[in-house]
């Protein structure tokens, strides 16, 4: 994986020097090298984080065809690049290296802007064509690879990160009452193609667009769809199982050391269980990690969403496999300390210590591996979600993930939050979202339910964990593959009867049932437990500390917060805030990350 940033004028030449500056924020995401192009018009820069052929894969990267020139920036990897090869070999393109880059490059000369519908793989790139005067760029289906941009007068900025935009002086920090909202109600999650900046928006999934003299065009080169299913419950799973072997071996290749995360949950498991095969074919043994906090085995409480800890399964599943297996175990202080970093690499703030906690994982992992499969993305294709079947979640006009909105919006003055306009304007983009969800007239109330499901958690819930995965992971240099966001898996799936999905009221039964040759009975029935967070209460204690403190020193947290609606909270019972994880020492984390974002990102409202 890599960064990427540019800047596109044609009536002003723009500045090299500001874009190098933009890059340099990013270095993190590519340490292995960085370069830059410009012209009179148009400038991009790349960090690149070597993962295939080290030695010959250098961005930007320039390739001559016909006699017109092109450059590319990409962040990504392709996973159907042997093939796609092959097929663009037969139309003229001449390959010199091993890398996916000049896949990318050459199926943009060839197929134009129809390149993307090529594509499969996560991806964020920007194509120079010189010739014509014009930037092509795209992001993959699923969002997994970031793509910001900013457009002021002539010209249009891009970056994988926030951060790089807002080194220019000239786009602005300020955070619109709409941004306001989101941080108050859906935080880690955004509007689709928003940001909390108003002066940043970001390419949807999915979308590709164009710059050039002309100005701005935007549009979707892939949309979901809705179909009538043909076949019954073993041909759904024997389709299903074909497609995971298919993803997941896919995304096995690198040149750099390779591991994955295996919680000991269904979902790490089958990727797990399909990697580790690949490698004993190859007479080799796979790496796995799982993560635990300290002090959690004393301090562990059973919930509805986390009814049982992951060490116990994850190690099971490693001696079963065959597996090279660490459990990293995060230290309070570190979980604690890494808050504002986690901040800095996400750039505003998001889940805490779900993040916070990751970033140190990361960090741990790299200095083993620089590539690893996790399982993102199984619960929002195959309704692992309480809200696929509970009506009362999704039809209360918000966002089902977020408990008690209003009661969360309560920490802020009333006068700042604006709630109940906020909640009214946020309910109305709910609402929008869910009119767009496609489906067939001759759906069930429970088919159309999972439909309209898949399309919240896809296009919402999952976005949020992805960004979070791709921010905390390259903050360290590390590549997290994602195989369950194939597209081909989501349209499959979409369109499989609810009653397969469900069978026998067992969430995601599908996925189970077309798994079952690959793991034991144990780890393949075991009942949904989502990433880990810390119970142990020195954790509250000392997030609890670090908030007063920063509330005593003054600042714009301080004037915008009900103090006695946070007294009540810093001194009452744990609940839940957010999703399944966030519960009140995670809120008090976030105000600390709330706080240190506003002072150390010069945010403006």
């Amino acid at each position: 994986m890599c960064s990427i940033c540019g800047m596109i004028d044609f009536k002003e030449k723009p500045d090299v020097l500001l874009c190098g500056k933009m890059g340099s924020v990013m270095k993190h995401r590519g340490p292995d090298a960085s370069d830059i192009f410009s012209d009179e018009a148009v400038v991009l820069q790349h960090n690149r984080l070597s993962v295939m052929d080290p030695q010959n894969g250098g961005q930007p990267m320039r390739v001559t065809y016909r006699g017109r020139e092109y450059v590319i920036a990409y962040n990504g990897e392709i996973y159907n690049s042997p093939e796609l090869r092959k097929n663009l070999e037969r139309h003229g393109a001449h390959f010199r290296t091993e890398c996916d880059t000049e896949t990318v490059l050459w199926s943009y000369i060839i197929y134009g802007t129809e390149c993307p519908k090529s594509l499969n793989g996560i991806f964020a790139f920007s194509v120079y064509d010189i010739h014509e005067r014009k930037v092509f760029f795209a992001r993959d289906r699923m969002g997994v690879k970031p793509f910001f941009y900013n457009l002021s007068g002539s010209t249009f900025s891009f970056a994988s990160e926030i951060k790089a935009l807002l080194q220019n002086d000239k786009i602005s920090r300020k955070v619109s009452q709409e941004g306001l909202w989101q941080l108050i109600f859906l935080t880690p999650v955004t509007l689709s193609g928003t940001t909390v900046f108003e002066s940043i928006e970001e390419l949807k999934p999915a979308m590709c667009g164009e710059f050039s003299e002309k100005g701005l065009k935007l549009w979707d080169y892939w949309k979901l769809e809705a179909k009538p299913f043909q076949g019954d419950t073993v041909d759904a799973a024997e389709a299903t199982a074909d497609l995971l072997n298919d993803a997941i071996t896919r995304q096995t290749v690198s040149d750099v050391p390779l591991c994955t995360f295996l919680s000991g949950g269904l979902d790490s498991s089958v990727i797990t269980a399909v990697v580790a095969e690949c490698y004993r074919k190859k007479g080799e043994v796979l790496s796995t990690y799982s993560f635990e906090y300290e002090g959690n085995k004393q301090s562990f409480k059973s919930t509805l969403f986390q009814p049982q800890g992951d060490d116990e399964f994850a190690v099971y599943l490693s001696r079963w496999l065959g597996t090279d297996h660490t459990v990293l175990t995060a230290p309070n202080k570190e979980v604690a300390d890494r808050l504002l970093s986690a901040v800095d690499a996400r750039d505003f703030p998001g889940q805490a210590d779900i993040d916070s906690s990751l970033l140190y994982f990361c960090s741990e992992i790299k200095k083993r591996h620089t590539v690893a499969l996790s399982g993102e993305c199984s619960d929002e294709i195959f309704g692992g979600y309480p809200w696929f079947y509970r009506p009362e979640m999704l039809y209360r006009d918000f966002f089902p993930w977020i408990h008690e909105p209003m009661e969360r919006a309560g920490v802020f003055r009333r006068d700042v939050a604006k709630a109940e306009e906020g909640f009214k304007f946020l309910s109305n983009e709910y609402r929008k979202i869910i009119a767009d969800c496609p489906t067939l007239p001759g759906d069930s109330d429970a088919m159309r339910q999972s439909r309209i499901a898949t399309c919240l958690s896809v296009g919402y819930f999952m976005t949020s964990l992805l960004e979070r995965k791709d921010r905390m992971s390259m903050w360290s240099g590390v590549e997290v593959r994602v195989p369950f966001a194939d597209h081909r898996i989501l349209e499959y799936v979409y369109n499989v009867p609810w009653e397969i999905k469900f069978e026998n009221g067992v969430e995601k039964a599908l996925l189970r049932n077309a798994m079952k040759d690959w793991l034991p009975d144990k780890i393949l029935w075991r009942k949904k437990s989502p990433y880990p967070k810390t119970h142990n209460p020195e954790y509250r204690k000392r997030v609890t500390e670090m908030l007063q403190t920063r509330l005593k020193k003054g600042g714009l947290l301080s004037e915008m917060i009900d103090r006695n609606v946070l007294n009540g909270i810093l001194e009452g019972e744990d609940k839940t805030w957010f999703g399944q994880l966030m519960s009140t020492p995670q809120l008090i984390a976030w105000l600390v990350q709330f706080d240190y974002w506003l002072e150390d990102h010069r945010v403006e409202f």
